[in-house]
C-alpha cells in the first residue's frame, strides 16, 4: 500500500482530467484503487500481456479475487454510498486479460509518476512547504505562549516582591517569628520565579531564533520555487507543461510576510535590542517584498511595431499593501545591455525607446556583431513600482522584468524572430546573464526541444519517433550518409537558423516551422493516427519500399518546399522492374482547395499504405461527401487529383504546340483529323523512361 499513499499526495497536485484519465470511472474508478490498495500492490500483474493468451485463465483467478475483495469491502462498508458504489463496480468487471494488463499499466504510470516527483528539481506540489510552513507556525504560538506565561510569571514576581518589601518591614518593627518564617517562604518563592523567569527568556531566545531559522529555510524555498515558476513559465515557449496558477504561491507570500511581521513585534516586545535577529528579519522582509512582483501573463514574444499588444503584473503580496497609497507601475522597454545592468544604481531609468498605449511606437537598436540580424537582438519589458506594505515605515523599490522578446517591423520577420526566442526559451539557464544562451548545444536537448514545439503546436499526442530524429540530424548537420548516433553531436545555432540548407533557398528553423504549420492547419488528425511518416530520408524510403507491391504509398513531408507533404509510391517500369515516384508536394495552398483524404481517394496510383492497409479502409473517414446538386438545372462539377506521368506531360505539350500551329495555317475543318492522326501517331512513339525527382 506504499505507492497508493504516495500517489495521494501527488494526486493534489494533478488536474482533474489528469486523475480522470489515469482512473477511469467505467473502467478502473479510483475508488476501487483506494479501498483495495494494499491487495492489488502484492498481486502480479507485470506480467500480464495482450498477447500472452495462455494468461486468460490466470487473469481471470485474479479477477474473481478482486470481485470478491470489493463485496467483502461492500459488506464492512457503513456509508451506504460508498457501499453501493463497491458494489456497482464489481458487477461491471469483465474481460479478465484486458483487466489485468490495465491494472498493470495504471501500476506503471503511478511508479513513473511518483518517480519524477522524487527527482523532479522543481517541486510539483507543496506538502513538504506546507509542512515546514505549519512547523514555523506551531513555532510562532509557542514564542507568543511563552512571552504570556513570562508575562504572568513577571507579574507573579512583582507582587511576591512586594509582598516581600512589605513583610519585611512589619518583622523590623515587630520582630515576630511568624513574619520571619514567611520572610524566608517569600525569598524562596521568589528566588523560584526569578529562575523559571530567567529559563523562559532564555528558552524564548532560543525559540525566536529557531523561528528566524525556519522562516529563512521557508523563505529560501518559496523564492526557489519563484524561480522555478518562472523558468517553467520560459519553457512553456517550446511547449513544456506549465501550471501558471499563482494562488498557492500567493498564500504562501503572505504567510511568511505575516510570520516575519509577528517575529518583529516579539522582538520588540523583549524591551532589548537583538540586533542579529532584527537584522536578518529585515533583510528577510525586503528578499520577500522584492521577490513578489511576477509578470503574471508575459507580453507576446515577438512584436510588431505599432500593434497592441497586452502582458500583466501580479504583486503576490497584493492584500498587504497600504490601503489608501496606490501603486504607479511604470513599463519601460530595455535592450540586452541595459538589462545587463539594471542591478547597478541609477540605471533603471532609460529613455532609448517609447512604450505607450501597451504598444512600441519606436525602438532603438544597439550596433550589431558581426552577422547578427535584427530579429536575433532581444529586448524586454522592465517593470518598477514603489510598494508600501503595512507595518513598514518606508516604501520599497521593487522591479522585474520580463521574458526576452524580439521586436519587429515587418510580418517577414516574424519567423526568424521566433526561432530566437525558441533558442532562448530552450537552452538558457536559471540565474543567467541577460540574455546570454550558448552558441552550441547537443543534438539530443536540439531534437527534445522541436519535438515539444512540434506536439504543443500540433496538438498532439504523437510525438516524433526516433527514424524522425534521424532524419532531422541528417538535415540539419548535411550528413545524409550517416548511419551512427548523432545524440551528443554539437549543434549550432548557425546550423539551426542562419545558414541555408544545401542547395535551398531556407533555413533549417523556416522548413522545419513550415511543417508544423501544415500539420497543424490540414494534418493533426492523419498525424495523430500515425497516417504520416513525416520525416523521412531518400535512403530510408527506398529501403522500406523496395519489396513492397506496386500501389504501395507513404506519406512523407517535403524535403525540398516549406510547407509540403509529398506520397511516395511504388510503380511499375516499363520493363517489369519497379521504381519510387514521388508526387509533386501538396501545400496549405492545395489542401485549402482540396483536402488530403480527398486527394488520396482521387489517384489511382496508390492503393495499400505502408505496409499493407487498403487506402479506403485507412482514410474513408476523411472523404468529402459528393457535391449535390444545385438549383436550376445545373450540373455540379467537382475537383479531382490526378498524376501526371512524363509520357503524358510528352503528349499534352506536343498536341498544344500542333493546335496552335494549325489554328492559323490548316483550315478548321482539318483540325480534328490532324489532331486525331497526332495523337495516334505520339501514343504509338516509345518515350523513354524518366523518373520523378524526389519533391
Amino acid at each position: 500500500m506504499a505507492q497508493w499513499l504516495h500517489m495521494t499526495r501527488i494526486l493534489q497536485c494533478l488536474s482533474h482530467e489528469t486523475v480522470s484519465s489515469l482512473y477511469h470511472p467505467n473502467t478502473f474508478p479510483i475508488e476501487m484503487r483506494h479501498y483495495i490498495a494494499a491487495w492489488i500492490e502484492n498481486q502480479r500483474w507485470e506480467d500480464f500481456a495482450m498477447e500472452k493468451l495462455e494468461q486468460e485463465s490466470q487473469a481471470q483467478a485474479l479477477l474473481d479475487q478482486t470481485i470478491s475483495m470489493l463485496q467483502l469491502v461492500a459488506e464492512q462498508n457503513d456509508n451506504v454510498v460508498d457501499k453501493m458504489k463497491l458494489i456497482q463496480i464489481s458487477r461491471n468487471m469483465q474481460q479478465p486479460l484486458q483487466f489485468a494488463v490495465m491494472v498493470r499499466d495504471i501500476l506503471r504510470k503511478e511508479r513513473a509518476l511518483i518517480n519524477a516527483s522524487n527527482s523532479s528539481p522543481f517541486p510539483t506540489g507543496r506538502d513538504t512547504n506546507t509542512q515546514d510552513v505549519d512547523h514555523l507556525v506551531l513555532k510562532v504560538l509557542e514564542v507568543q505562549k511563552i512571552r504570556k506565561e513570562m508575562h504572568q510569571l513577571q507579574e507573579d514576581l512583582n507582587w511576591e516582591k512586594q509582598n516581600y518589601e512589605s513583610l519585611q518591614g512589619s518583622f523590623q518593627h515587630n520582630g515576630l517569628d511568624a513574619a520571619n518564617t514567611e520572610i524566608q517562604r517569600l525569598q524562596k518563592r521568589i528566588q523560584q520565579l526569578e529562575f523559571n523567569v530567567n529559563t523562559m527568556s532564555t528558552q524564548r531566545f532560543q525559540l525566536l531564533k529557531e523561528c528566524v531559522d525556519c522562516l529563512d529555510h521557508c523563505q529560501t524555498q518559496l523564492i526557489s520555487r519563484l524561480k522555478a515558476w518562472r523558468l517553467e513559465q520560459h519553457k512553456s515557449a517550446i511547449g513544456l507543461p506549465f501550471d501558471e496558477n499563482l494562488n498557492p504561491l500567493q498564500t504562501w507570500c503572505e504567510q511568511l510576510l505575516g510570520m516575519n511581521g509577528n517575529l518583529r513585534q516579539e522582538l520588540m516586545l523583549i524591551g532589548e535590542r537583538i540586533l542579529d535577529l532584527q537584522e536578518r528579519l529585515e533583510h528577510l522582509m525586503q528578499t520577500l517584498i522584492e521577490s513578489a512582483l511576477i509578470v503574471d501573463k508575459q507580453p507576446p514574444q515577438v512584436i510588431k511595431t505599432q500593434s497592441k499588444f497586452s502582458t500583466t503584473v501580479r504583486y503576490l503580496l497584493g492584500e498587504k499593501v497600504a490601503p489608501g497609497k496606490p501603486v504607479v507601475l511604470k513599463a519601460q522597454i530595455v535592450n540586452e545591455l541595459q538589462a545587463r545592468n539594471l542591478a547597478r544604481p541609477g540605471s533603471t531609468r532609460f529613455t532609448d525607446s517609447s512604450f505607450i498605449l501597451q504598444s512600441i511606437k519606436k525602438i532603438r537598436r544597439a550596433d550589431r556583431k558581426g552577422t547578427e540580424s535584427v530579429t536575433e537582438e532581444k529586448f524586454a519589458l522592465l517593470f518598477s513600482a514603489e510598494i508600501t506594505i503595512t507595518g513598514c515605515d518606508t516604501p520599497y523599490k521593487i522591479q522585474m522584468i520580463s521574458q526576452p522578446l524580439v521586436v519587429i517591423v515587418h510580418g517577414c520577420q516574424d519567423n526568424n524572430a521566433l526561432a530566437t526566442i525558441i533558442w532562448d526559451s530552450a537552452f538558457s539557464e536559471p540565474d543567467r546573464v541577460p540574455f546570454v544562451v550558448p552558441e552550441r548545444v547537443p543534438w539530443r536537448m536540439m531534437y527534445n526541444t522541436l519535438n515539444c514545439k512540434f506536439i504543443s503546436e500540433v496538438q498532439t499526442q504523437h510525438n516524433l519517433d526516433q527514424f524522425n530524429q534521424h532524419f532531422l540530424a541528417q538535415k540539419i548537420f548535411n550528413k545524409p550518409d550517416f548511419a551512427d548516433d548523432f545524440s551528443n553531436m554539437m549543434v549550432s545555432w548557425s546550423q539551426f537558423n542562419k545558414e541555408v540548407l544545401p542547395g535551398r533557398t531556407f533555413t533549417f528553423w523556416q522548413w522545419f516551422e513550415g511543417v508544423m504549420e501544415l500539420t497543424k492547419k490540414h494534418l493533426r488528425t492523419y498525424w495523430s493516427e500515425g497516417l504520416i511518416f513525416g520525416f523521412i530520408g531518400k535512403q530510408h524510403l527506398h529501403l522500406i519500399l523496395k519489396d513492397r507491391p506496386n500501389g504501395t504509398f507513404m506519406l512523407r513531408f517535403s524535403d525540398s518546399e516549406i510547407g509540403g507533404i509529398t506520397i511516395a509510391y511504388v510503380s511499375a517500369t516499363e520493363n517489369g522492374g519497379q521504381k519510387i515516384q514521388n508526387i509533386q508536394p501538396f501545400t496549405k495552398r492545395d489542401l485549402d482547395i482540396r483536402s488530403l483524404g480527398d486527394r488520396i481517394r482521387d489517384i489511382n496510383e496508390i492503393t495499400y499504405l505502408y505496409p499493407d492497409l487498403p487506402k479506403h479502409d485507412v482514410f474513408k473517414k476523411f472523404y468529402s461527401e459528393p457535391p449535390a446538386p444545385s438549383g436550376g438545372g445545373y450540373i455540379p462539377v467537382s475537383l479531382q487529383t490526378k498524376v501526371v506521368t512524363y509520357q503524358k506531360q510528352f503528349v499534352i505539350s506536343v498536341l498544344v504546340y500542333i493546335f496552335a500551329f494549325c489554328r492559323d495555317a490548316a483550315p478548321p475543318a482539318l483540325l480534328p483529323l490532324i489532331l486525331s492522326s497526332s495523337l495516334f501517331s505520339l501514343l504509338s512513339f516509345q518515350i523513354p523512361s524518366h523518373p520523378n525527382k524526389f519533391a
